[in-house]
Order: C-alpha cells, then structure tokens, then sequence
C-alpha cells in the first residue's frame, strides 16, 4: 500500500476544482497523470465512466468509491480526495465527502489486488473514516490510508485481548448450535464492493450472534469455501453483480439472492430474511451457474415489468447462437445451391462429394437442425432465467410442443413463462429436510413438465397458433405504406437505447420470425439489421468528416465503430450516446427511421439474423439495400453534425492536427 499512495495523491480540499463526481475523478486522474500512474487521462476517465454506469459507486456513510481496471493504468495506485460540501456519487443517504479513486492495470497482478481490497475492508470500519475526516494535512492523511497511524493501536489491542494472565471464565453449559450462513459476494470489477460487502456481512452476522463464512469471487481470485462448511450450513447469501461461480455446490438451501450493494447497505436485513426462509423450510435451487442476463434476473427491488422484461431476454440471448448459426448456414445454403435446394434429399442418404448441390444441401440440413431448436431453447432459457436449472427441463418440453402445435415464437414465449410460473411455484411449498435434496433434479422437473405439457397440448396451445398464424398472415400482407410505417417503427425503436431493452425487443420480434419464415418475416428481419447498423456507420463518418466537434477519444472511438457498424453491432455508438445523448441519441433515431422505411418499401429480404455487411450476398435486393442504409447513415451524420455544430461551447479536447484537418477536408469533399 505504501506505494499506492503517496501525499501528491491526495486532495483534502477537493471543492475547489470538482462539484461533480465527473469532476472529481477528473481532479484525482490529474494527479495519477503527474505521477506517471496514468497515461491517458481521458482514456482512463472513459473506463472510471463505464464502470459507474454499470451501478453508482456511492456507499452509505459519506463515501465515494469510483474504480476500474484500465489499460491506461501502469501500476496500481489509489487517490483520495475530502469534499466539504460533499458529492453525489449516487448513495441512498446523500452525498459522499471522502471520495477514493482506484486504478487499476488491466492485468494487476493478485497481491496488488489483494492490498486494495483490504482499503475496501478498511472503508467499513467507523474509527477509519473518522480520522480520515479529521486529517490536518495530505501525508497524515497517506499515512492513515497506508495503515502506519493504526497498526500500532491494532496490535495493542490484539495483545491485550490475547493476554494469558487475563482471568478465564469459569466453564459455562455448552452453548445452543449456532444459525450458520455461508454467502458469496462479487461486482464487475471485483476491486472494492466484493470486499466491503463481504465485511459488511460478517459485522453484521457477529452483531447477530450468527457464524458466518464468505466467499470473495474478486479479481485477486478467489478461495473456494470449505465444502464442509458449505453442507453444515443453515443458508445461503448470494450478494453479486456478476454470476456466482460454481453455483451449484449451494443447491437445496435456503437463500436471498440480492445485489452487491445490498450487502453492503443492509445485511442485517438480509441475515434476517435468510433466517426466515430457513425457519418457513423455503428452498431455493441455487444449483448451475447463472449467465449475465439470468444472473440478475428477478432482484427483489424490481417491479414485475422489470422482471419480465430480464426473464424474456434471457431467453432472447441463449436464442440467438442458434439462430445464428442456423439462419447463416441455411442462407449459405440457398446461396449455394439456389431456391430449391429444401427439396433436396437427406445427405445422410444421398451425398456426391464433387457435386455443389449436395454441399449446398448439407449447408441447409445442418441449418435446419440448429434452428429446430431455436422455440425449446427460448422456453428453456426464459424458464431458467425465473427458476434456475429446475425450470430448463419444464421450459424445454413446452416450447417442444410450440413446435409440434404449430404455435411458433409466440407459443415458445408463453411456455417458458408458464414453466417458470410452475417451477417457482413449487419450489415455495414447504418439503421435509429428508426430501430436498431430490428436489431440483428429479421430483420438480417430473411435475412442472406434465403440468406445463399438458396445458401446452390442451389449454392454451392452440389460441397460441391461432394468434401465430394470424401475425404470419398479417406480415405477409403488409404493403406500401403500411410496409413503410412498420419500418419506421422498427428503424426508431433499433436506435432509440442502442442494444438496449427496446432494441432487443425489435430484434426479438424479427428473430422470431424467422422461426416460419415467409416474404413478410424476411423483410423484417433485413429492416432491423440495416436499421441497427446505422448508428456506429453515422458517428464513423462524422468523426471523419467533422472531427473538429468530437473530442480526441470519440475520434479514436470512431475509427472502431466503421467495423462495428458494418458489422450490425448497434452498441459501437454507445460511448457517444453516454457523452452526449440529446445529440446523437435524436440523430441515429431519424437516420434508422429513414433505413427502416427504404428497406421495407424496396422490398428487400434477409434469412441470416447477423452478419451486417458481410452478409450483403444471401440479401434479396443487396444494391437497394446498400443504398438504404447509405440513405440512413447520410441522414444521420448529417443530423449529429448539425446538432453538435449549433452548440456554443466546442468540447473541452477538439484539438485537431493539420494533417487531421486535411484528412477531414478531403473527406467533406469526397462526401459532397
């Protein structure tokens, strides 16, 4: 720690250059930067930024912890700034006036890691906090921070309790068996919330009379709990914002599964609730590690909208691999061997290896397989996503009668939330101890799959076709002006939050047409794509034509959005949107309006869900569809320009070279 932190690092009077938590970090960059800590200032703040997007670094008790791991970071160095008037860095209890900025290298070796939790530890301890806020000058404040002014009252303290002349009390009766918890905590960066919830928890579980082991899944690595102590546990805590690894070593326990910050901020309220769950004999699977969009999935503080929403697009995300896959491979295969080729014979019968037919024929089967399991794998995962592996087997068996009945995308959708529905509500009745270890893999999935088969086979499966069918019919009708509406449509919502909820549920609803294609469902899909690609193309081209108005990070983040975009990866515009959305976020939604519109009325057609441009030749109209996305593009940069031209104050790093000022000159032209 000594050499994280030196007097040059730390700011006891932060107000003066910082009112914002921007700002602040700003301050305390600069001083890394004058060290030689940090070699690109703006770079760095671009990655402090993003990690405080992912959840507000604030924490209870007047505290600021804005971190990240960068590549622009030489060595592991800790800052520290004190505000009087204090800072919002996004706390319940208001703002924070001892502000710690973390940096570190992108590859930091475990021991450094390890030293920054411990200042994470540090954090939770009132007495440190205190004489931080009462700090005369920056080298005490150092010297707190490093621990020299501590560790001689610690060891004081620990010699004393551990003196043997000390009277002994007498042998009491043998105590009552304690409750014992053990818990698992985690954040993105695995620096500073992994730990101070962990030491939240146990102050909290000491206070509580409550024995109580963590697991820190941080970056410095992590040490498995004892599977002993995992099986003489009473419960479960899961406080984390990234998957649980090896999550199901605590199946069959009772547990609260919360975010990180939870932990942090109220762990006796969590102690007690797990308490509860094992008083009532309520289990929770707690069995296969989660993925991302699962992992938070159903936090208790989110309204059931939210909920919904995180459970569909768990189910969206283990989808499209397939769908991927098998729409490329069955497109390569219509490239290759024409129209025709789904009359084509099985290859396992009949194969001529120098025969294009039979390779294009492979191509579709093999395509036609992967995208049968396209409906079963979005029910499995939308059951996953609300009651873990339990929930797959229930969720697996209705989207396979989807697909028997006929009721396609739509039946796929209901059977995983009818899956979860039964699985969750199963797991809420109270059971002996002797049975749950049965549970999850054999006495849950036998009965939530008859319930979910039959009500899929005799209940509300065929209304699911029938409305199916219906929307086939509808898409396959659309003309003229209501083509064009519904590009528009498709073209906004894919710019709108740019790869966020509503541009996952425009491309949802395009995937899953594709499920039974037909002419309308392919023209969605082509819409969506070139729609999606609209947004990275536009701030590539004007970064290039007008690099003036971006500052030099968005002009190097422009150079790597030309692939992105043409590429379909919607989110390549995001580090613009972030710095400045009410610019960019308007002009990529008129120039995807735009691309929508052309698409749907030159009636192109598309059968791969991805690929951007490089898939231009499996495209029905490919030159219009070109110049569509062109048309957008255009539209769009156009609009950015304009927008960020018409301000008054240019941003603060639009330094720009002559030879960029060439380069950019020739562009305008070339683009005139």
């Amino acid at each position: 720690m000594s050499e994280m932190i030196t007097a040059e690092l730390v700011d006891l009077e932060i107000d003066r250059s910082a009112g914002t938590k921007e700002a602040a970090a700003r301050a305390l960059a600069e001083r890394m930067v004058a060290l030689g800590r940090v070699t690109d200032l703006d770079g760095f703040l671009a990655d402090v930024a993003a990690r405080e997007a992912q959840m507000p670094t604030g924490l209870d008790g007047g505290i600021g912890i804005p971190h990240c791991r960068s590549t622009h970071v030489t060595e592991p160095t800790l800052a520290f700034g004190r505000s009087a008037d204090g800072i919002d860095f996004g706390a319940p209890d208001g703002p924070a006036d001892l502000i710690f900025l973390i940096a570190a290298p992108a590859g930091a070796d475990d021991a450094h890691l390890t030293i920054l939790s411990s200042l994470a530890r540090q954090l939770m301890d009132a007495e440190f906090t205190t004489a931080l806020r009462a700090a005369e000058d920056a080298e005490t404040a150092a010297d707190l921070i490093r621990g020299n002014e501590r560790a001689g009252g610690e060891q004081a303290a620990r010699s004393a309790a551990e003196d043997p002349t000390d009277p002994q009390p007498e042998d009491d009766p043998a105590p009552a068996e304690p409750f014992r918890i053990v818990a698992v905590t985690s954040c993105p960066t695995g620096i500073a919330h992994t730990y101070m919830a962990a030491e939240s928890l146990e102050n909290a579980a000491r206070e509580a009379g409550v024995e109580l082991v963590v697991e820190t899944q941080g970056s410095a690595g992590f040490t498995r709990l004892d599977p002993a102590a995992i099986a003489t546990a009473d419960a479960v805590i899961f406080a984390h914002d990234v998957p649980v690894r090896d999550k199901d070593r605590f199946a069959g326990k009772p547990t609260v599964d919360v975010g990180v910050k939870a932990g942090i901020s109220r762990p006796a309220a969590l102690i007690a609730e797990v308490r509860e769950k094992a008083a009532r004999g309520e289990i929770t699977s707690g069995a296969g590690a989660k993925a991302s969009p699962v992992d938070d999935a159903g936090e208790s503080g989110d309204g059931y909208g939210t909920k919904l929403r995180k459970w569909l697009m768990s189910g969206v995300s283990y989808m499209v691999p397939f769908v991927a896959a098998g729409g490329l491979l069955i497109a390569l295969g219509f490239a290759i061997g024409g129209w025709k080729i789904d009359k084509a014979p099985s290859v396992a019968e009949h194969f001529v290896w120098t025969d294009t037919t039979s390779w294009a024929a492979l191509l579709f089967q093999i395509g036609g397989l992967a995208f049968a399991f396209l409906v079963p794998v979005l029910a499995g995962y939308i059951a996953y996503g609300m009651a873990d592996r339990p929930g797959l087997v229930p969720g697996f068996v209705g989207g396979s009668v989807a697909v028997t009945i006929n009721a396609g995308f739509l039946g796929g959708l209901a059977a995983g939330l009818i899956a979860g529905a039964v699985v969750m509500g199963i797991q809420r009745v109270k059971i002996p101890a002797v049975l749950r270890g049965i549970m999850p893999v054999v006495v849950i999935p036998l009965i939530s799959s008859a319930i979910v088969g039959f009500l899929m086979f005799l209940v509300i499966g065929k209304p699911i076709a029938s409305l199916q069918s219906a929307l086939t019919d509808w898409l396959e009708g659309l003309t003229g002006a209501n083509a064009i509406i519904l590009g528009v449509i498709l073209g906004l919502m894919m710019c709108f939050d740019l790869g966020g909820p509503l541009n996952k549920v425009a491309y949802a609803f395009a995937v899953g047409g594709l499920a039974n294609p037909t002419e309308g469902s392919l023209k969605v899909m082509a819409a969506v794509m070139a729609a999606g690609m609209v947004p990275p193309l536009a701030m590539a081209l004007a970064t290039t034509v007008r690099g003036r108005l971006f500052t030099k990070t968005e002009r190097e983040n422009g150079k790597a959005a030309w692939f992105l975009g043409a590429s379909f990866i919607t989110e390549g515009a995001i580090p613009f949107a972030a710095a400045d959305p009410l610019r960019v976020i308007p002009a990529s939604m008129a120039g995807g309006a735009v691309t929508g519109a052309l698409s749907m009325a030159f009636g192109c057609t598309l059968r791969a869900p991805h690929g951007g441009i490089f898939v231009v030749p499996l495209i029905g109209q490919p030159l219009l569809y070109l110049v569509a996305i062109a048309a957008g593009v255009g539209v769009s940069t156009v609009a950015v320009i304009l927008l960020k031209g018409a301000r008054k104050t240019p941003p603060s790093e639009n330094a720009v070279t002559a030879e960029e000022a060439v380069t950019e000159k020739r562009v305008a032209t070339a683009a005139v």
